[in-house]
């Protein structure tokens, strides 16, 4: 039977449409840029918010309104939202999802029994994956939730939670190979501290660091050929989190010779909490060769918390395809809507309002991006910008041939005059006000 019996499968009805549920830009077949708008954008919808999200929040219950149901959390309620979730993927048209192990599948009583439990759940997965071409983003294991991972799950100052949490995540690495995942994700929920009084920072940097090492020999052993992935955050839970931004991430990975084995998973809330914009987040990660996907989504600036909002910001989506397009894809990873309704959008209908007006989003930002880049005006102006670095004194300086002294003779024979030019920036955001309609 049916779940969502009032939708059929989202159409693309073209900008004049008024049909709350159908796509006005988002034309999965469309050519920008030599690719069709589905393989650029790649969006995958998310187990967790999706659902498993109730809509509770810190000062109420969750009210969604989810008839299928059944106020368990049974191995046979968990196969039957599966049926649910590839329902709604099929219906909405999206390419792929994303999981954590607890997402789909219960915990048992001990660890073996939640293994026979996540078996019994993949066999599903992979019957409906197979049934409807939906493949699997990437996977993750959840190591915050449970009790056990109140200190951190690999930071742990308890070595028995490390050990638990390597078997956890050795069984999802195994489970995202067996469906297919073309990554794995690593998020360090309660990988932080709280207060520095209690804790060894060193010793738990080096104990995440030996976590990712050991999953990367395991990778290799059984095969898995999807990327690996780190998502930064800078708080929340924790007070400080290792993860806290690409640039933290970017050294930690360079520390422990981890650089090669790893990318970035970026979400927009998280770079607004790091202090940061999402184009920074993504444009530093891209520039080192780091960018792998993203969670799509925004917060709210007036909460200043993670709100997981579906995003619907066109300057937001065009300034990500900006960067995405840059850099020619970004190849195994995706648009994950980490994203979850509001609490006062309890309805299941509202669940494809909120995908639909985010993928529509996002194929605007697409094209409002291949627009700029082929009109190429940011591009020269930067080039011009820099020119004094391509000949002369510059090119010396990059090519590591001027010294100190060198450099002073050259100055003293030239004389005080380091004459620079406007940056523009007003005139630059009114040209991208061009392109934004």
């Amino acid at each position: 039977m049916p779940y969502f019996p009032e939708v059929s499968k989202i159409a693309y009805e073209g900008p004049d449409s008024r049909n709350p549920l159908a796509f006005r830009h988002y034309n999965e077949a469309e050519i920008i840029d030599g690719k069709s708008m589905k393989d650029h954008l790649r969006f995958a919808v998310c187990y967790w918010h999706t659902f498993r999200g109730t809509g509770s929040d810190p000062f109420g219950p969750g009210c969604a309104v989810r008839p299928w149901e059944d106020g368990t959390d049974s191995v046979e309620m968990a196969v039957k939202r599966v049926r649910v979730a590839f329902e709604f993927m099929e219906k909405l048209g999206a390419p792929y999802y994303c999981f954590h192990d607890r997402d789909v599948s219960p915990e048992g009583k001990n660890l073996a029994e939640t293994n026979k439990n996540l078996d019994v759940v993949v066999k599903a997965l992979k019957e409906e994956q197979q049934r409807t071409g939906i493949q699997l983003l990437w996977g993750t294991a959840n190591l915050f939730s449970n009790p056990r991972f109140v200190h951190g799950a690999s930071t742990s100052p308890n070595a028995d939670v490390f050990a638990y949490s390597a078997a956890q995540v050795k069984k999802a690495m195994e489970v995202t190979k067996e469906l297919g995942g073309v990554n794995y994700v690593f998020w360090g929920g309660r990988e932080g501290y709280m207060n520095l009084y209690n804790t060894n920072l060193r010793r738990e940097l080096d104990h995440l660091g030996r976590f990712l090492s050991l999953a990367v020999d395991y990778k290799k052993k059984i095969g898995f050929t999807g990327q690996f992935l780190i998502e930064p955050k800078p708080k929340e839970p924790t007070t400080h989190q290792y993860d806290t931004d690409c640039a933290a991430c970017m050294a930690f990975l360079r520390t422990y010779g981890l650089e090669k084995d790893f990318k970035f998973n970026i979400e927009t809330n998280h770079a607004t909490l790091a202090g940061h914009t999402m184009l920074h987040e993504m444009t530093y990660a891209s520039s080192y060769g780091m960018l792998g996907s993203l969670d799509a989504n925004r917060g709210d600036l007036l909460l200043g918390w993670d709100t997981d909002q579906f995003p619907t910001d066109l300057y937001l989506t065009a300034q990500c395809m900006l960067v995405i397009l840059e850099q020619g894809g970004l190849g195994s990873g995706g648009l994950n809507f980490d994203a979850k309704v509001r609490r006062e959008s309890f309805e299941p209908i509202d669940l494809f309002h909120a995908h639909i007006g985010s993928m529509d989003a996002f194929a605007q930002g697409l094209k409002i991006a291949a627009a700029i880049r082929k009109d190429g005006l940011l591009k020269n102006f930067v080039k011009e910008r820099y020119s004094s670095w391509d000949s002369g004194i510059g090119a010396d300086i990059e090519a590591g041939k001027a010294k100190f002294e060198e450099l002073e003779k050259y100055m003293l024979e030239k004389g005080d005059s380091a004459k620079n030019v406007s940056g523009r920036q007003e005139m630059l955001e009114n040209i991208i006000n061009r392109y934004i309609r």
